[in-house]
Formats: structure tokens, C-alpha cells, sequence
């Protein structure tokens, strides 16, 4: 038996991006994690079409591809490693959402598969519960705002009409009692 590797969240998160509005792995790192080339692990969805609809998996386009290129900050597009080395892919990449990475692990059934799709899945959750949680401190960052908005006019109206009152000076008023040292007529 093979010993499975144990692979790290932060290593997993990185090879998750958005594509489409979706978060998805692309089929050579996949690849590379379940311990296949990507030709085979392409070829073994081909083979099981019907179990990889549109939700689960799709091509990107020339524009998504490019767009993916400069988030992972390759230096060469394929067609140029290709042409240099008489290789690389021929067809656009696949991407797989998180149920078609949990697809996957079926279809290839190997030991590896399916432990790495585990951990996939995991990072999948992880990072739904962290966007979940931005979104949660989103909409209270705009509730304090709208209420501090309210309270803007309520400020102005305090600093315009009530502060000057406070700070206006009292007129001098004659003390009333006995002054020692003083005789009645004098003042």
C-alpha cells in the first residue's frame, strides 16, 4: 500500500480559485494531487461524462485561462512552453467544483484519491465559513454606518445650537451679603 500523503490547509487553499462566481481546483493540480498525470485523470472523466454535468466541472475559455495566468503569476502562457518543448496541453483546462473534486475521487478510486479529495472538501468548507463570516461582519460594518449616518445631522445640530449655549459667559452679578472690610455706603 502507498503511503498517502498528508497535505497542508494552506497549500489546498491556494489552489482553489473563482472562476464563474464558483470556487474551483484545476485539473492539473488535482491531477497532481491524486498522484495522476492530467491526461489520465482527463480521460477518466471523459470516460464518466455522465457523471460530471456543468455544475460540477466545465473548460474555461481563452479570456478565463489568461485571467487564471496572471492570478498564479506563470511567466510563459502554455502555447509558449509548448512550442519550446513539444508538449503541454492542447485543450483549454477543466475545472472542478468542490462536488466535482468529490466526483473525482470516485471515478479514479485510488487509496490517494480519495484521502486528498477528503482534505479538498475540507479546504472547500474552510473557506465557505470564512466568506460566510466576512459577510456576516460586512452587514454589521453597514448597519453601524447607517446608524452613525442617522446620528451625523444630530451632531451637527449639538455643535451648532447646544455648545455655543454652554460656552457663552455668565453676566457679572453683584454678590449679595456682608463684605467684611467694607462699610454699607460704599458700593
Amino acid at each position: 500500500m502507498t503511503k498517502l500523503m498528508q497535505i497542508s490547509n494552506e497549500y489546498l487553499e491556494q489552489k482553489i480559485y473563482k472562476m464563474r462566481g464558483q470556487k474551483v481546483m484545476l485539473d492539473s493540480d488535482l491531477a497532481e494531487l491524486y498522484g495522476v498525470e492530467t491526461k489520465v485523470l482527463n480521460q477518466a472523466v471523459k470516460r464518466n461524462s455522465e457523471r460530471f454535468p456543468a455544475s460540477f466541472m466545465f473548460q474555461l475559455t481563452a479570456d478565463e485561462e489568461e485571467f487564471l495566468r496572471s492570478q498564479i503569476v506563470t511567466s510563459k502562457t502554455e502555447n509558449q512552453i509548448s512550442k519550446e518543448k513539444r508538449g503541454g496541453r492542447r485543450y483549454a483546462a477543466k475545472v472542478f467544483t468542490e462536488h466535482g473534486v468529490l466526483m473525482l475521487a470516485n471515478v479514479l478510486r485510488s487509496g490517494q484519491a480519495i484521502a486528498v479529495s477528503i482534505q479538498i472538501i475540507e479546504a472547500f468548507v474552510r473557506l465557505r465559513k470564512v466568506s460566510l463570516s466576512y459577510a456576516d461582519i460586512a452587514a454589521k460594518i453597514d448597519e453601524i454606518e447607517s446608524r452613525l449616518t442617522g446620528h451625523d445631522d444630530q451632531f451637527k445640530i449639538f455643535h451648532e445650537i447646544i455648545l455655543p449655549l454652554l460656552e457663552a459667559p455668565t453676566p457679572g452679578r453683584r454678590k449679595i451679603g456682608f463684605k467684611p472690610g467694607k462699610k454699607d455706603n460704599e458700593d
